[in-house]
């Protein structure tokens, strides 16, 4: 680049002697050596332009991967849940001392407590939907390995809450049940 096509007289004398020209007529000379230093601008222009966007671009991605990564790092740690003996939840507890009790109603009642943590434990995962029905309908298998447990689980506890106590409930099925929804809740990391 000469030093004539960098200076910006240059460019404004290019500009006059095109609408002034030694001629009263367009003077083609002048419009082309004008259009030629104008793209010459815009070329520069954009290089910079472009150079800069690279680096914020550049910037952005790091910072979006050092975000990632210390979310990861947050998400990824077990919360320890305080109180009880065992240091399991209280919520499981509960719904274990329930299971062990002699009467059917013990058992539907723990089934019952079991499902409603399911459905916060998945809300908090955050699967969307009204009950633990839709919210399991938009888990993947991908994700929540133990799906297939939950569904299992939760076809019980329907046919506990439509039939009431005349749904025939055996220790067998509570026990089962309540294993079902324990493999749910251990991968989940929550007991």
């Amino acid at each position: 680049m000469s030093s004539s096509q960098a200076n910006v007289e240059y460019f404004f004398r290019l500009l006059y002697n095109l609408m002034y020209g030694t001629h009263a007529s367009l003077n083609y000379d002048a419009f082309v050596a004008f259009v030629a230093h104008l793209w010459l601008w815009i070329i520069v222009i954009g290089y910079a332009l472009s150079v800069v966007g690279l680096f914020i671009i550049v910037y952005c991605t790091v910072r979006l991967f050092e975000l990632r990564k210390r979310e990861e790092e947050f998400y990824s740690t077990p919360l320890v849940v305080s109180g009880g003996k065992t240091g399991m939840h209280p919520r499981w507890e509960h719904i274990q001392s329930l299971l062990e009790g002699n009467s059917p109603s013990e058992w539907r009642e723990a089934i019952i407590e079991a499902d409603i943590m399911l459905d916060d434990v998945l809300a908090k995962e955050g699967y969307e939907g009204d009950g633990v029905g839709e919210k399991l309908k938009s888990a993947d298998s991908s994700e929540l390995k133990t799906l297939q447990n939950a569904w299992e689980a939760h076809k019980v506890r329907n046919q506990i809450a439509h039939q009431g106590s005349s749904y025939d409930l055996s220790d067998t099925v509570a026990q089962r049940t309540i294993a079902h929804y324990e493999a749910v809740f251990r991968e989940l990391r929550v007991i």
